[in-house]
């Protein structure tokens, strides 16, 4: 179980479950506040332009984190409020785009870290937070239902993903495989990523 990392190491276990929480607030936040940009205030009326994870993530989603490691968030949308036929699209964008944003800010703030200071555990968990971020980047595009990258698709092939189609139930049951058979594959490449970023950048600058 998850929880049992704290026992093992409390400040890794702490580090791990605020960067967690601190990237799935600032995805979520993004979303209410293009929303709020493309004419739909929903998220804003509801409070969801706040990083306070009880609003973003909720208890459940916290007490998920904490017991299994799993760990969500949502904010309303109204697609009717949007001035654009592009709102629904850049509000979904938004959230992956702005962990791949905190991919890159992570990855420079542990490249100055390794060249000025000598703090591994800083410099690890820095590296985590970048790996963690292009994770929720990637998975977050995939075109599955509850996902942003299937609200993408609904918008630009809305007869191909009607809510009775089966494409949504096949799409639901390809959600429940990758879950449980290609997140450990998807945290590995995501390493492998950031790794060799940060090397890279790391022989420029040394």
């Amino acid at each position: 179980m998850f929880l049992s990392r704290l026992f093992e190491n409390p400040r890794a276990f702490a580090a791990w479950v605020f960067l967690v929480v601190f990237s799935v607030c600032c995805h979520e936040f993004m979303h209410a506040l293009v929303a709020l940009k493309m004419g739909d205030d929903t998220a804003a009326r509801c409070g969801h332009l706040t990083l306070n994870p009880l609003k973003q993530m909720g208890v459940l989603s916290l007490v998920m984190l904490l017991f299994i490691g799993i760990a969500w968030g949502q904010v309303p949308v109204n697609r009717a409020n949007f001035r654009s036929r592009f709102g629904m699209i850049l509000t979904s964008l938004a959230g992956p785009l702005t962990n791949l944003g905190l991919w890159l800010i992570f990855i420079i703030l542990c490249l100055i870290t390794q060249l000025n200071l000598d703090n591994r555990f800083a410099a690890e968990m820095l590296a985590c937070g970048a790996m963690l971020n292009f994770v929720l980047f990637v998975f977050n595009l995939l075109p599955i239902p509850g996902l942003d990258g299937f609200n993408i698709l609904i918008e630009l092939f809305p007869r191909l993903f009607r809510r009775d189609s089966e494409v949504i139930k096949g799409a639901f049951l390809l959600l429940v495989v990758l879950l449980f058979t290609c997140s450990e594959w998807i945290f590995t490449a995501a390493g492998n990523i950031t790794l060799t970023v940060l090397q890279a950048m790391y022989r420029a600058a040394a």
